[in-house]
């Protein structure tokens, strides 16, 4: 045996822990690389989740013109004063500290006076959580009556606003006091101190320059918190301002061209989730402008003239069927409900029915401004002609049924212009049996009024009816009889429709044709060109058209019922009518007035509808719609003289 000790590197124990270092290593080498090369992506993600916010600040509203370049809607300052959290916070914890002090010793004092026996083992402690926010809210109030002092007003917060705001809006401006006027604005811009807390927030609020003018055709908007589908999803959590959105009118149909693109700010936040540093911002963009068709300065005469009564008033260019005015009444003043609706504001326009858009919302029986598509129904019947004459003696059989003409003695016997002069019931009580109601409602229906007109509006009322036998057997459960029709000739009975399609209808009639497509978007000329209303000619002949057209300018004569629409080197043909209505639970008058100008070569079309209040109201088409219509002729002959066969100013 050899006497010296030999080393062995092939000692298996050494081997063993050789190869477990081996593997152990590389399996930290792995790791590790696996952790900086492949997951650092998502470690990076969870950092920017758990160290970034996001501000969303929704960009300002387009702006909408008329047809002329007025400014319509647009958008003013809207100034709030605010404080960031983040500047209070050196404040709340000073403020924290003196009422946690002072409540201990009330406390103490509370626990020392209390008789021994009735003493808890433990002297009581106070609310941290509830102090916290006391804290805070003191704060916080101190500050706004600073304001109310610098602006004489009275404002206050409520401590569920605030502790709303410090959850879910931390990031963002506190508002203490919202929508000040310019002279508020300016005593606060010079009084706070320059290092003071309180920050002039600059926003947008929607302004209407001429208030009330076509309230319900622009429509307002409504301040909504931005739905989380519309954040970006990378994780990071967001913060938003509220964005406006249309609620009614113009601003609701047009309200995707209108709406601006938000503006983002990216802020790295402290582990309490203040702002820290700005990373990144993009200024909000403005939305797109819309030029709709409106003339203001037609809106405005239509407005004044319809004054304090309830009714609407249409102007349609028969040719584009743009449409030129769109009054309702009663209205409101669209600055009362910018920037946001005060509770007082909503109740008086509720109460005076002010909401509802009378030119769409609503449908009433036309009454006898329908007789004009009568007499065409009968002319295309073959059972009605220039030469159709009847007796008017004032009344009408109709089976058992006495029905009147409002000529209380009758007309005597009139033709076709004199009966559409004289806007004679009887005529059509007569002529309206002999053709029968699937004639009248055929040609009712060939003129879609049985149809919405499809205008760029929303909550287009689709109560309109044109009655068939069919449809009272369905919606009345009775049988049709011939005073139904009867009353249907003459604009009454079922028959429902709104005061837009009357002046569609108007300016079909003029064209010659069975289709208007009302629009509330400005064309360019080659888009006016090119218009395609749809339907059809109307298929009379001239001796038949002449006929209607002969009534309708003696409805404007001087022995017409629409004589108060005369207006002198305008010749204008139109037709009256006054309808039995239902309305606040007694029968009120409906006044129309239907009609176009210049009779050579038709530009505009009306259409009047005013309602009556009241039982005691005795309203008539020709007395109180068409002196309506007269002042939108006037202001046309005004605006647009060469279209109403005027020579021109300039």
């Amino acid at each position: 045996m050899s006497q010296v000790d030999v080393h062995r590197g092939e000692n298996p124990r050494i081997l063993f822990f050789f190869w477990i270092i081996i593997a152990a290593t590389l399996v930290l080498l792995v790791g590790l690389g696996w952790r900086q090369l492949v997951a650092s992506r998502k470690y990076e993600e969870i950092e920017k989740r758990q160290t970034e916010r996001r501000i969303l600040n929704p960009g300002p509203r387009g702006d909408i013109y008329d047809r002329k370049g007025n400014l319509l809607v647009g958008n003013r300052a809207h100034y709030s004063a605010v404080v960031y959290l983040d500047d209070l916070r050196p404040e709340f914890r000073r403020e924290y500290a003196n009422i946690i002090r002072a409540e201990r010793t009330r406390l103490q004092e509370e626990y020392q006076s209390t008789p021994q026996a009735d003493q808890p083992q433990e002297p009581p402690i106070p609310d941290y959580y509830q102090l916290q926010w006391t804290a805070r809210e003191n704060v916080i109030q101190r500050y706004i009556d600073e304001i109310n002092r610098i602006t004489g007003r009275d404002d206050s917060l409520s401590m569920n606003k605030i502790i709303r705001h410090f959850n879910e809006q931390l990031l963002l401006p506190l508002p203490l006091v919202e929508d000040l006027n310019p002279d508020q604005y300016a005593r606060l811009v010079e009084q706070v101190p320059v290092d003071s807390p309180i920050k002039v927030h600059t926003g947008t609020a929607r302004y209407y320059p001429y208030g009330t003018a076509a309230a319900h055709t622009l429509g307002y908007v409504q301040n909504v918190t931005p739905d989380p589908s519309e954040f970006p999803d990378d994780g990071i959590k967001t913060f938003t301002f509220k964005k406006k959105v249309g609620k009614t009118g113009l601003e609701r149909s047009f309200n995707e061209l209108l709406s601006g693109i938000a503006g983002t700010e990216l802020w790295r936040v402290d582990p309490l989730g203040f702002q820290d540093t700005r990373l990144e911002m993009v200024a909000p963009q403005q939305g797109g402008d819309l030029i709709t068709s409106i003339d203001i300065d037609l809106q405005l005469a239509a407005e004044t003239a319809l004054g304090e009564r309830k009714g609407a008033a249409v102007a349609i260019d028969i040719k584009t069927g743009e449409v030129l005015t769109m009054a309702s009444h009663p209205s409101f003043d669209l600055n009362d409900l910018s920037p946001y609706i005060p509770r007082a504001t909503f109740d008086d326009i509720n109460e005076r029915g002010a909401w509802l858009n009378r030119a769409v919302q609503l449908s009433y029986p036309p009454g006898s401004t329908f007789k004009l598509l009568t007499t065409i129904a009968g002319m295309r019947a073959n059972t009605i002609g220039p030469e159709t004459q009847h007796d008017c003696q004032g009344v009408y059989r109709v089976g058992n049924r006495i029905f009147r003409c409002h000529a209380r003695y009758g007309h005597g016997v009139v033709d076709t212009a004199a009966a559409i002069e004289g806007s004679c019931n009887v005529y059509y009580y007569a002529e309206g049996l002999r053709m029968g109601i699937d004639v009248l409602s055929a040609e009712a229906m060939r003129f879609g009024l049985d149809q919405k007109t499809g205008i760029e509006l929303p909550y287009e009322t689709s109560r309109i009816v044109v009655p068939t036998k069919s449809w009272k057997r369905e919606q009345v459960g009775a049988g049709w009889v011939p005073g139904d029709t009867a009353n249907t000739a003459i604009g009454q009975g079922f028959l429902l429709v709104t005061p837009l399609q009357m002046a569609s209808f108007m300016a079909s009639l003029a064209r010659g044709e069975t289709r208007t497509q009302p629009t509330l978007l400005a064309l360019s000329p080659e888009e006016a060109g090119k218009v395609a209303h749809g339907g059809e000619p109307i298929g009379l002949s001239r001796e038949n058209w002449l006929a209607i057209w002969e009534g309708m300018q003696r409805v404007v004569g001087t022995d017409g019922t629409g004589r108060l629409v005369q207006i002198d080197g305008l010749r204008i043909a139109g037709k009256t009518g006054t309808a039995d209505f239902r309305a606040h639970g007694e029968e009120v008058n409906l006044a129309w007035f239907i009609g176009c100008a210049p009779v050579e070569d038709p530009q505009i079309a009306v259409a009047v509808m005013v309602e009556g209040s009241s039982a005691a109201d005795s309203y008539h088409g020709g007395s109180t719609a068409g002196p309506v219509a007269k002042d939108i002729f006037l202001q046309f002959i005004e605006e647009y003289p060469e279209r109403a066969g005027f020579p021109s100013a300039e």
